[in-house]
């Protein structure tokens, strides 16, 4: 994993990236040369503007998919995927190459150079979703403790990243109990630091929920950590690895005393300054959608276009969120507040579309003009729920430390909430948030919501 601006971006998620830059810088240009032939203005002139496209498509890439963490993806997925990148990419090709100078060549050529470029990276992120090719250079763990958090540990190592290899489990002197399979436990015939070296581990992840006195091998953890490999506890494995706090592991001391809580006046002052620059945009692209969404609205169901309900906001203020109804009049009419649930009968016919494309949101780009909200955020819940998950969920009022916004870490990465479960589960990647927002974890979110939006992905 590497750090940048306080998130954790899988290295071989970095490279890939940077190789499929390259791939289609070069592509184009090898394209180029063999349809017009070498010219020595050549790579000075198009070779700006196609590392201006590769940007252009590695963030659509991001954006349908084709990078996520999460395991492989099937053929069909990795297919429908593929199409979308193409769709969004060929646009943007277009239109870059109509900014390259007249007096270099025929745009022709260069059109079909780069069309040629883009889709060699498609078919290369398609076939890698598929090989199951993994680097030469696999990351070897070793996981000290054999209980449940041991083998929890362990199924979200070997599902967010194929190229880890758990070397075994280590059990704690006072563990008298595996939940891990037998087989992959490692003798305590020898110490912790020269079993992590005859098996050439890379990482050590200490995972005990239990901490007392002769648990833990303090001065072998030490040694192993002076001897190049690195150390990390439960907390900070699924902070680094799932993009999540996991809250039946963390303690306040952690929260405490571990990087990350920024909440500085510049940050804050930036962030608005981008609330409402992206906010006015939106609504300025998004205006004909709304303008049709409230029609059909009004000719489907009856009742108004829009509905307003309470939420809790930054610091435990209250406010009133703006959305396009998609559900009947009637919804709550026992007075008692309940989520969304799968196949909601209280649904409309056209709710059910715009719910699934996200378009009942935008009502809420205003809130964001007003400062109420911003467009990157923990979710805004109601008070009703606030009060139950507060009571029933530890830290849940951590995530009122910052705005509320339209779209979150959480929305991206997981699917929309129903149970007390589901709030926990969400309050995870919240807290995540919370701790390392930076604008590149703004920007990354808003990348993702266009991949979330575009497949309906977690939609109600």
């Amino acid at each position: 994993m590497i750090r940048l601006f306080n998130h954790y971006v899988p290295r071989q998620a970095l490279l890939e990236v940077l190789l499929d830059s390259l791939l289609l810088c070069i592509a184009v240009l090898v394209l180029l040369v063999i349809q017009v032939g070498a010219s020595p203005g050549l790579v000075p002139q198009a070779g700006t503007h196609m590392l201006s496209l590769a940007a252009g498509v590695m963030v659509i890439g991001t954006a349908s998919g084709m990078y996520q963490r999460s395991g492989q993806l099937t053929l069909a997925q990795s297919v429908g995927r593929a199409a979308l990148m193409l769709v969004l990419a060929l646009p943007l090709t277009y239109l870059v190459v109509q900014f390259v100078p007249v007096d270099l060549l025929d745009r022709m050529p260069l059109q079909w150079a780069a069309l040629g470029g883009v889709l060699a990276v498609v078919v290369r992120r398609v076939y890698l979703t598929q090989s199951g090719t993994r680097l030469a250079t696999r990351s070897r763990v070793l996981i000290f403790g054999a209980g449940a958090a041991a083998n929890e540990v362990a199924k979200t190592l070997e599902q967010a990243d194929r190229n880890i290899e758990i070397v075994g489990f280590y059990a704690s002197p006072n563990e008298t109990s595996a939940a891990v399979p037998i087989a992959r436990l490692l003798s305590s015939s020898r110490s912790l630091i020269e079993t992590a070296e005859q098996l050439g581990t890379d990482e050590i992840v200490v995972a005990l929920t239990e901490r007392r006195a002769g648990s833990m091998p303090l001065r072998q953890l030490l040694d192993c950590k002076l001897r190049g490999i690195k150390v990390c506890d439960l907390s900070t494995h699924f902070e680094k690895h799932l993009g999540q706090i996991r809250v039946d592991y963390v303690n306040a001391g952690w929260l405490i005393f571990s990087d990350g809580f920024n909440q500085g006046a510049l940050r804050s002052i930036v962030k608005r300054f981008c609330d409402l620059l992206f906010s006015l945009i939106l609504i300025a692209i998004f205006a004909p959608v709304m303008l049709l969404t409230a029609l059909l609205i009004k000719l489907d169901s009856r009742g108004p276009i829009f509905y307003k309900q309470e939420r809790v906001g930054q610091h435990g203020s209250t406010f009133m969120v703006a959305k396009f109804r998609s559900m009947r009049t009637d919804a709550e009419k026992d007075g008692t507040p309940r989520w969304a649930s799968a196949h909601d009968d209280r649904i409309t016919r056209v709710g059910r579309i715009i719910r699934r494309v996200r378009i009942d949101e935008f009502p809420q780009l205003f809130n964001v003009l007003r400062g109420e909200m911003s467009l990157v955020g923990p979710r805004p819940e109601r008070p009703f729920f606030v009060e139950q998950l507060t009571e029933q969920i530890p830290y849940f009022a951590v995530r009122h430390s910052v705005k509320p916004g339209v779209t979150g870490w959480a929305q991206v990465r997981y699917a929309y909430g129903a149970t007390v479960e589901d709030a926990q589960n969400k309050l995870q990647y919240g807290l995540y948030y919370v701790k390392n927002n930076s604008l590149f974890l703004d920007l990354l979110v808003l990348f993702e919501t266009i991949g979330v939006v575009l497949t309906g992905k977690g939609a109600r």
